[in-house]
C-alpha cells in the first residue's frame, strides 16, 4: 500500500539577515497583516509568522543565506513508508538541511528544482476530517 501525501499548513520563507526586517515590514506595514514574533527554539536565528488564510507563513532569518528560499510542508500517514516510497522514486532524504524539534517524526526532501519539503505526520488537530 502506498503512503498518502497532502499539503500541510506551513510555508517557511528563509530570509537572509539583510532582508528579514524589510520583508516582515512589508507584510505588517504595507499589507496590514498581523505579524507575530516567534521563538524558533534555536533552529533559526530569528522567526516571525503571519496567517495567510489556513496557511501559516513563517519568516525565518538565516544569517548564512545569500538569497530567500521557500520551504514547504507535506503531511503523510506513515513517515517510514513515505520515505521508502520516495527513495524508490529517486528522492533522497536530506535531514542535514535543518534540525527537527525533539521527537518529531519527519524527514527533509527536495523536489526536482531544489525546493525543500518537510514530510511529517500531521499534528492531531490537523488530521484530515
Amino acid at each position: 500500500m502506498s503512503p498518502t501525501f497532502r499539503g500541510g499548513h506551513n510555508i517557511a520563507m528563509k530570509l537572509p539577515k539583510a532582508q528579514f526586517d524589510r520583508t516582515v515590514a512589508f507584510y505588517r506595514d504595507v499589507l496590514g497583516m498581523e505579524v507575530t514574533d516567534e521563538n524558533s527554539g534555536g533552529v533559526v536565528d530569528q522567526c516571525a509568522k503571519v496567517q495567510l488564510g489556513p496557511v501559516t507563513l513563517w519568516f525565518d532569518r538565516v544569517d548564512n543565506y545569500a538569497r530567500a528560499d521557500l520551504w514547504l510542508e507535506l503531511f503523510t500517514d506513515d513517515v517510514d513508508a513515505a520515505t521508502r516510497h520516495l527513495a524508490a522514486h529517486g528522492v533522497a532524504v536530506q535531514d542535514e538541511l535543518e534540525p527537527f524539534p525533539a521527537g518529531m517524526d519527519a524527514h527533509w526532501i527536495s523536489n526536482p528544482v531544489g525546493i525543500p519539503h518537510i514530510v511529517r505526520l500531521a499534528d492531531e488537530d490537523q488530521a484530515p476530517s
